[in-house]
């Protein structure tokens, strides 16, 4: 009969630690997803921020070490992230010239260098600036600048959508933090006549914590592993299923994700776990069942 009972409570124990293993790592997976998704979306409605174009038009017929020493300005300019050379019949052909050029007799349009800048650069002042240090060289005819208006406008969404995303984030991780909280405490809750036990018998408060904690320290890290196996699985699975052209986040992010949600496993187990049995601890015997 006892020993019926013991293998009955040995597997209720079991199960409850199964349970509040795969809680936790549910949660952690929700963090570690969302966490993706919403970096994803941050790095997207940045990217037009990246592709500030300036274009700087040169002269006609311009030896190649006339042009090259314009390329060697640009590329000496702290805003230059990338350049792209285009001649003046790729813009015919390519329809910049949205009119009959046959009507001037001529191509109106100029060779020109296309460079992308920086994105720390990508405002209004540092395009001046880089403009007016582009019109300043030998054979640069002109320099075209985005609209400020609508590079105002950009920036403007841009960062108030990246505030939006980022205080749902942290909303998600206050409100994922307080789940691991609870279901931390209900995994020590189902120990506190364990833990009153082995108080009444004289063990001191640290012989009590070590062996719970190092079970949570477990319980962190396999919920942890778990997790980010689930993390892992959904972000090759969204990039298999996303149409070409829409970015998500890298592999390394999604390896920084993971390695996060593994430590925080362990961190929020581990310390709401130590909060809970010395709660347990310092609590009066004879109080033990009013909890």
């Amino acid at each position: 009969m006892a020993s019926n009972r013991d293998k009955r409570i040995k597997r209720k124990v079991r199960r409850s630690y199964i349970i509040s293993t795969v809680s936790i790592a549910l949660v952690l997976f929700l963090i570690g997803t969302v966490s993706y998704a919403t970096l994803s979306a941050i790095n997207a409605v940045g990217r037009p921020a990246e592709n500030v174009v300036v274009s700087v038009e040169i002269a006609d017929n311009l030896f190649e070490n006339e042009k090259q020493v314009i390329l060697n300005a640009i590329n000496a300019r702290p805003e230059t992230a990338s350049v792209e050379f285009r001649s003046q019949d790729e813009k015919i052909s390519d329809g910049t010239l949205d009119v009959d050029y046959e009507i001037f007799g001529y191509n109106p349009l100029y060779d020109s260098y296309e460079v992308t800048l920086r994105r720390e650069y990508a405002k209004m002042r540092n395009i001046d600036e880089f403009a007016e240090a582009m019109s300043l060289q030998k054979n640069v005819v002109y320099v075209f600048k985005p609209n400020p208006e609508v590079l105002r406008t950009t920036h403007q969404i841009i960062s108030g959508v990246t505030i939006a995303l980022l205080v749902f984030l942290v909303v998600l991780l206050c409100i994922s933090v307080l789940l691991l909280n609870n279901t931390v405490r209900l995994a020590i809750y189902s120990k506190r006549y364990l833990i009153t036990t082995m108080k009444l018998v004289g063990a001191t408060k640290w012989y009590i914590m070590r062996p719970l904690l190092a079970s949570a320290l477990k319980q962190g890290f396999i919920a942890g592993a778990v997790a980010s196996l689930m993390i892992c699985a959904t972000a090759y699975g969204i990039k298999g299923v996303l149409p070409a052209g829409i970015a998500v986040l890298g592999y390394s992010w999604v390896g920084i994700i993971v390695g996060t949600v593994v430590v925080l496993g362990i961190i929020i187990t581990v310390g709401f776990s130590a909060m809970a049995i010395n709660k347990f601890i310092n609590m009066r015997s004879n109080n033990i069942h009013l909890y």
